[in-house]
């Protein structure tokens, strides 16, 4: 099992910034790809930057030149810088980490709990 811990949200005004944390741990052989995805309320949850082990990076075109994701591979934890927030970035941004257990296995995706980003003046 893989226990995934997301650090970082908060409240803050149009134009300022925030930094998201997410933490994988538990029976970890290597992660493929980690991710950012939010929900805001009453739409569906969507990608908003991913990551893989090597370094590529996606993002959704409302977040690009605004929002840089990056990972530590040693501390299985990616990061989520989000600069020159909107009102529409507003949602609940959750972490996910696509991990093997082995070299035998397939990745598995895993979730966190989810942390609320609120931008509001």
């Amino acid at each position: 099992q893989v226990h995934v811990v997301e650090s970082g949200g908060g409240l803050v005004q149009p134009g300022g910034s925030l930094r998201l944390s997410c933490a994988a741990s538990g029976s970890i052989f290597s992660i493929t790809v980690m991710g950012w995805y939010r929900q805001a309320p009453g739409k569906q949850r969507e990608l908003v930057a991913q990551i893989t082990s090597s370094g590529t990076t996606n993002y959704a075109d409302s977040v690009k030149g605004r929002f840089t994701i990056s990972r530590d591979n040693a501390k299985n934890t990616v990061y989520l810088q989000m600069n020159s927030l909107k009102p529409e970035d507003t949602a609940v941004y959750y972490c996910s980490t696509d991990s093997r257990s082995s070299l035998a296995t397939l990745p598995t995706r895993y979730w966190g709990q989810g942390t609320q980003v609120t931008v509001s003046s």
